[in-house]
């Protein structure tokens, strides 16, 4: 059936609802095909990306593996070494003690006698009187020698500024 100019085509109200309800559903369909082509690509690509780090990540986890083992018997090794160098720490303190117990009351006595003997035979031939040696004493402090604060005040030196 043609419609003539002069013939009106009446669309009822239902039949304009039903036209819009198809547009809009076939809008929709549209879009989610096109969502779905997207996700699709998107899960080609991921899956491409998984797969690639799986194939670099077991070699890297199996050189780990192998570093980590190398790592423990290194470790294992300095153990050793160190539990030798304490053994060795404990012998040469042991060692040190002994020497010191056995050879040190007895050379400081020896030295102690060279002193005195020294100290005799350098007055014997010096034949000084005792206020001289008195006065020529001289005070020791590790390793220098330091004139006694007396004869300081005797020399009219100070204390202070004044080097042997």
């Amino acid at each position: 059936m043609r419609a003539t100019s002069r013939e009106r085509c009446t669309v009822s109200g239902g039949e304009v609802a039903g036209i819009l309800v198809a547009v809009f559903w076939a809008i929709l369909v549209s879009f989610l095909a096109v969502v779905l082509v997207r996700l699709a690509q998107t899960l080609k690509a991921t899956t491409a990306l998984v797969a690639d780090v799986t194939e670099q990540a077991v070699p890297l986890l199996a050189d780990a593996s192998a570093t980590l083992r190398s790592a423990q018997t290194q470790l294992d090794k300095v153990d050793a070494i160190a539990s030798d160098v304490q053994e060795v720490t404990s012998n040469a303190s042991a060692l040190s003690t002994t020497v010191a117990s056995t050879f040190g009351g007895p050379l400081v006595k020896v030295a102690a006698f060279g002193y005195g003997v020294r100290q005799a035979i350098g007055r014997r031939t010096a034949g000084e009187s005792e206020p001289a040696r008195k006065a020529s004493r001289r005070t020791v402090i590790v390793g220098r020698t330091v004139p006694s604060a007396r004869d300081r005040k005797r020399n009219g030196r100070s204390s202070r500024g004044q080097k042997d």
